[in-house]
């Protein structure tokens, strides 16, 4: 698949799911650039503004293997990965695979749930395997965790894991609608019978597999490459982080600018593109100084002031197919 076929594809996909989800095309966009890039993506935001709407959409164009779980303060990590149960028509012990066998696994209000629970996502999400009782079992490709948190501040949320977090690819947030694109939501659901309409599969499992092979063509200069880790350091010897980015945030932030510029009909990577998915795929892992908690000081605040101060390359990013 070519650069160009890819970027096509890849706004068919945006165009169909923006028949539910209206006025959000930069979340959505990053939401697939998550995808392409084969990590995980964390939706965090008030209750009722489409988080789990927008994953289920996501499933049904990209044409995979949907599961929901619902995460609560009683589930257990059995209840996610699976169990061994005791066939009573054979005398055997044979395993019941939990929700998690599947492509696109909506992990819904994943922080109302206790961290051990949580935890049993780690090994999937991370090795894209399940081990229970000591035997490893390898999760269908792709293998996608699309979670959604409410602020911690809610009553009844737990705090996600640092270790958690890191594996999440990026981490976006909604927000409101603007007056004009939430009267057209209004207008939609009044006019339409049957609401949300049934979204086209506009591709499969091997269309999503094309899309992030045709990852590895996008050029990333060493100047960009260098730009990253300056940037990662610059979050590490920051005065109000106790805690920067790992390197797994480097290979996000580079995985990500490659979608970015493909999603551009690109070939090449600039510094615009590190730039447009820093903040999302750097923010949720700083650990800040317990002080700013107080003065509500947030991690996007950080990766933001860092964008202004760390020297941008010069390079227009150019390649084998773009100009230097």
């Amino acid at each position: 698949m070519t650069i160009s076929e890819a970027a096509t594809l890849c706004a068919e996909i945006l165009d169909e799911v923006e028949r539910v989800i209206v006025g959000k095309r930069r979340v959505l966009r990053l939401v697939l650039l998550g995808i392409l890039a084969g990590g995980h993506v964390l939706l965090e935001d008030l209750p009722g503004l489409g988080k789990t709407m927008m994953a289920r959409s996501f499933a049904q164009v990209l044409g995979l293997r949907f599961t929901r779980v619902q995460f609560t303060p009683d589930l257990l990590p059995a209840d996610v990965t699976g169990a061994p149960l005791y066939d009573q028509r054979t005398g055997e012990i044979v395993f019941r695979p939990g929700p998690v066998f599947t492509n696109v696994l909506l992990a819904d209000e994943i922080n109302r749930t206790p961290p051990k629970t949580q935890a049993a996502l780690l090994e999937a999400m991370a090795e894209l395997q399940v081990t229970v009782d000591g035997q490893t079992r390898p999760l269908p490709e792709p293998f996608i965790v699309l979670a959604t948190d409410n602020p911690i501040e809610y009553e009844g949320t737990y705090p996600l894991p640092e270790a958690q977090l890191d594996r999440f690819l990026l981490r976006a947030r909604l927000g409101y609608l603007a007056a004009q694109d939430e009267a057209v939501m209004l207008r939609r659901q009044l006019e339409r019978a049957a609401w949300p309409p049934r979204l086209r599969a506009v591709t499969d499992a091997r269309g999503v597999a094309g899309l992030r092979a045709s990852l590895g063509q996008v050029h990333v200069g060493d100047d960009l490459l260098a730009y990253v880790v300056r940037l990662l350091g610059a979050t590490r010897g920051h005065a109000k982080v106790a805690v920067g980015a790992s390197p797994r945030g480097g290979i996000a932030l580079a995985g990500l600018a490659r979608g970015h510029a493909m999603l551009d009909g690109r070939d090449y990577v600039t510094p615009e593109d590190v730039k447009a998915v820093a903040v999302p795929a750097l923010a949720h892992r700083l650990v800040l100084r317990p002080e700013l908690w107080v003065r509500q000081v947030t991690g996007e605040d950080v990766v933001a002031e860092l964008l202004g101060e760390v020297p941008t390359p010069l390079t227009t990013g150019g390649g084998p197919g773009g100009p230097r």
